[in-house]
């Protein structure tokens, strides 16, 4: 029996080759695909069978959350009346294999009637679905990696990386910005770490922890445990930033003095100008700053440079922003 690991290989090998393959096989024809999709006024419709239709699910995914409106449609259910979510501004990517699947050659006749935009993206440019349509897109492949030849697989993959290069060739020339596949996924990574600010996380107000420059360390050691940020700020009488004391201050302060520290005010011990950020940023910014110095947090001053709030690492890690 040929070893595991030699027909992982092969599988990978010739799934590679039939993506490689579709280089060669773009034109004009790509182009107009583009530009039908890109002019028209509606939403792309994808339908297709079986694992074709299985693949068009991920490709109107990758559509609707790159800047172009789409959405999956079953061709058995369209006959049965989900036609009516079809209009005439819409543009049809119909996948089949063999270009004669018969449930998508049953809508062409709807197709046409109401002159629905045709696009198949098949790996028989002869078939009657390519013969239908407007555009076709080759998606044929020289194998499939399954050793019976029957399984979809290599043309499979070969139809999702068409449906991507479809997909980015549109996202481009919409001018699609990273801010805008955030406003699409609000709920991912991505969109947190465009979408949160500084301000939406920072503690302020009865939850800052400040006190004056002459207040005793005692005084600065129960405003930190109280807070629990493990930081105060150091300000004077007008909110101004004179510097902070941090939880590792005080263990470093107790090593060095010993029980003299408390016999220090807090403007004596305080670190002078410590890291901050302006609360408009993107929190984002804020963990990468920490990250580089080494520290778990910020002060944020307003344009003053009075003392307006605090974030800390731990707020921005259970926001998922990584």
């Amino acid at each position: 029996m040929e070893n595991i690991l030699e027909i992982a290989k092969r599988v990978l090998k010739i799934e590679a080759d039939a993506v490689s393959a579709l280089i060669e096989k773009l034109d004009s024809d790509f182009e107009k695909a583009v530009e039908i999709i890109f002019q028209s006024k509606g939403r792309v419709v994808v339908t297709g069978m079986g694992k074709s239709g299985l693949v068009g699910k991920k490709i109107a995914a990758t559509l609707a959350s790159t800047g172009t409106p789409a959405f999956f449609l079953h061709p058995a259910e369209a006959s049965h009346g989900d036609l009516g979510m079809v209009t005439s501004d819409d543009v049809i990517i119909a996948i089949s294999n063999s270009g004669e699947t018969e449930e998508l050659v049953d809508l062409i006749p709807f197709l046409k009637r109401f002159n629905v935009s045709l696009i198949s993206m098949t790996g028989n440019p002869d078939s009657t679905l390519s013969k239908a349509a407007e555009v076709t897109l080759d998606v044929s492949v020289k194998e499939e990696a399954c050793p019976m030849g029957v399984v979809p697989t290599a043309s499979t993959t070969a139809t999702l990386a068409m449906g991507d290069a479809l997909a980015v060739a549109l996202l481009i020339k919409r001018g699609f910005k990273e801010e805008d596949f955030a406003f699409f996924h609000p709920g991912g990574s991505i969109g947190k770490k465009l979408f949160i600010k500084v301000k939406d996380l920072m503690h302020q107000g009865d939850f800052l922890p400040m006190i004056a420059p002459d207040a005793s360390m005692t005084t600065a050691v129960i405003e930190i445990s109280s807070k629990r940020l493990g930081i105060t700020i150091i300000a004077d009488a007008h909110k101004r930033i004179l510097g902070v004391i941090t939880d590792g201050d005080v263990r470093r302060g107790i090593e060095r003095w010993g029980k003299e520290f408390f016999d220090m005010n807090a403007g004596e011990v305080m670190a002078k100008n410590p890291k901050t950020i302006f609360e408009d940023e993107l929190a984002a910014k804020a963990l990468s700053i920490m990250e580089r110095h080494s520290i778990t947090s910020l002060v944020v001053p307003d344009a003053e440079g009075k003392a307006k709030g605090i974030i800390h690492l731990h707020d921005i890690l259970k926001k998922g922003i990584v």
